[in-house]
């Protein structure tokens, strides 16, 4: 779904450098323009609620100043505080009526109040371009929809098909849309369009998957779950469906009223927005989505995923933990929450909850790996080894997408000293996937490391490189090759783009440093140890820095 366009990206490159607030004694304005660069700080390092905070108070200070209004309407909603947002949508409109960010959660919070009327006098008064399309014809006929007008919500619908790239999504919200309307023929016919265009769409399966339960084609209903037992992404909602059927009862509508499908635009959009630099207008849409549909799991684990890429571990586990036990996702969200309990170097909790999920689901093989990743982590290497044996077992036969297990294991049978059961895993790993840059370094560099193969490895290493050519670690590996090699000027070379690449690694600073010194450039070796002395090499390696700076090498 690449072919969402997004009106808030416009409106923070409106307001990226707003100027300070106004103030009228001295001290007064010291404390307003400290409180707005404590909001630049916070908004710069994504903590919301903080910017949140600072650009409300901000406000206070200069009231009148509409980059202000706007900042603190977008780290309100991005924050979750979707009331307050729309207070300054209410604002933001007074001055300038036709402001399509504002318009949009004004008409969000229309949807959460049901004023189905509100939504569409908000969605007319927005300003018209090509990057509202898709929001205006997905909230307007969601209203219309709402409204028991089924003519003007397929009108929505055919409008944003025409739209290029669009025809995916409009097929999907057709098909909803008939479904909600009680249109069970077209519904049919639509949900075959929409199964077609977002092919493994797990929203699409679902919903298709719901309806066939809930018109009493159980056999059908059977036989389509039956396609994706076998489909990673897919098997939990299939397996929640066969269990239904067994149980003879039936679930509820995937979308039970108008904004349940609004809540669904605003998920697809957000799903779209995946590049690093789009992570806060993601996080906008899916704080809508949440604040229309609390219970959407999938957006809860969408959220989670965008904080964990912030960094901001602690939010994504209280984030994962929203999604209810009773969710086909919840495996999936307590993993994650797991993984980043580990990131935060609360391995007891990580490895208590791995334990507790893996002996419950013991043929998962996503919960053995995070648990042999959390196991690794903590320095428990023989319990990693049979933790990612077991997800091995559960996987059968190995896919090329399984490679990460086997090098998962390798590197912990090699910290266990078993380096012939380390080198059988990443030769394994690079049968199913050939060109993996991080299985050809780590191979290579061990042959390099025991002084073994060294024209091998250096081939390896050299396709590594061209397959990352901007790694310094892999380049680094290429220079120590050849170091080991005798190629001491190719050495230094090689070394020297690695330590532009990594600036700061005591191991590559000292490979360069040798490398500087057999090539006969012993002052600016000396340098290159200093530098690797500085940036706090592990402590058997000091002594050895140390050494070299006082004697340099022999030889």
């Amino acid at each position: 779904m690449r072919y969402f366009l997004v009106p808030m990206s416009l409106l923070l490159a409106g307001c990226a450098v707003a100027p300070g607030p106004k103030s009228s004694s001295p001290d007064a304005a010291a404390n307003a323009f400290s409180t707005y660069l404590s909001a630049r700080f916070a908004a710069g390092q994504h903590d919301m609620p903080q910017a949140q905070r600072y650009y409300a108070e901000s406000l206070k200070s200069d009231p009148g100043n509409p980059d202000l209004l706007n900042l603190a309407f977008f780290y309100s909603s991005t924050s979750g505080d979707l009331d307050a947002a729309a207070g300054y949508a209410a604002k933001v409109v007074e001055k300038t009526p036709d402001d399509r960010a504002a318009r949009l959660a004004l008409a969000v919070a229309a949807f959460k109040h049901k004023d189905y009327a509100g939504v569409r006098k908000h969605l007319a008064a927005s300003a018209k371009g090509p990057f509202t399309v898709l929001t205006v014809s997905l909230f307007d006929g969601w209203a219309a929809a709402a409204m028991g007008d089924a003519t003007a919500a397929a009108a929505d619908m055919k409008a944003l098909g025409g739209q290029s790239g669009a025809e995916p999504v409009a097929a999907f919200h057709a098909a909803l849309m008939a479904d909600f309307l009680g249109q069970a023929k077209d519904a049919e016919t639509l949900y075959a369009k929409a199964l077609m265009l977002n092919a493994g769409s797990p929203r699409v399966v679902e919903a298709y998957g719901r309806f066939l339960e809930r018109q009493g084609r159980t056999a059908d209903a059977t036989k389509f779950y039956g396609g994706f037992t076998n489909s990673p992404a897919l098997a939990p909602l299939a397996a929640a469906g066969q269990a239904r059927i067994a149980k003879g009862e039936k679930p509820e509508a995937m979308i039970r009223t108008a904004e349940d499908g609004t809540a669904e635009g605003l998920f697809g959009i957000a799903a779209s927005l995946s590049d690093a630099s789009s992570a806060d207008v993601s996080i906008l849409y899916l704080r809508m989505a949440l604040y229309l549909r609390p219970d959407l799991a999938l957006a809860n684990i969408m959220l989670g995923d965008r904080y964990e890429a912030l960094q901001k571990y602690d939010e994504a586990v209280a984030i994962y933990a929203r999604v209810e036990k009773s969710s086909p996702f919840y495996r999936m969200a307590a993993v994650e929450a797991a993984r980043n309990e580990s990131r935060l170097d609360h391995n007891d909790v990580a490895l208590r909850d791995l334990k507790a999920l893996a002996d419950a689901n013991p043929g998962d093989a996503d919960t053995w790996t995070a648990l042999g990743d959390a196991d690794r982590g903590a320095g428990k290497f023989a319990d990693a080894i049979s933790a990612y044996d077991n997800a091995q077992k559960a996987i059968g036969t190995p896919a090329k997408k399984d490679w990460p297990l086997f090098y998962a294991r390798a590197m912990a049978e090699d910290k266990d000293g078993h380096w012939d059961k380390a080198e059988a895993d990443v030769n394994t790993g690079l049968k199913l996937s050939p060109d993996q840059p991080e299985l050809l370094n780590y191979l290579a560099y061990s042959w390099v490391d025991q002084g073994r193969r060294l024209p091998e490895a250096l081939a390896m290493l050299e396709k590594a490189r061209s397959l990352r050519p901007y790694d310094g670690y892999i380049v680094d590996s290429v220079g120590w090759t050849y170091y080991r090699l005798g190629r001491y000027d190719d050495a230094a070379q090689t070394l020297e783009a690695a330590v532009l690449l990594v600036p700061g690694d005591a191991t590559i600073n000292d490979h360069l440093g040798d490398a500087l010194w057999k090539a006969g450039r012993k002052m600016e070796a000396r340098y290159q140890w200093d530098h690797a002395l500085t940036f706090g090499p592990e402590d058997g390696e000091k002594a050895t820095l140390q050494q070299k700076l006082k004697s340099g090498l022999s030889g």
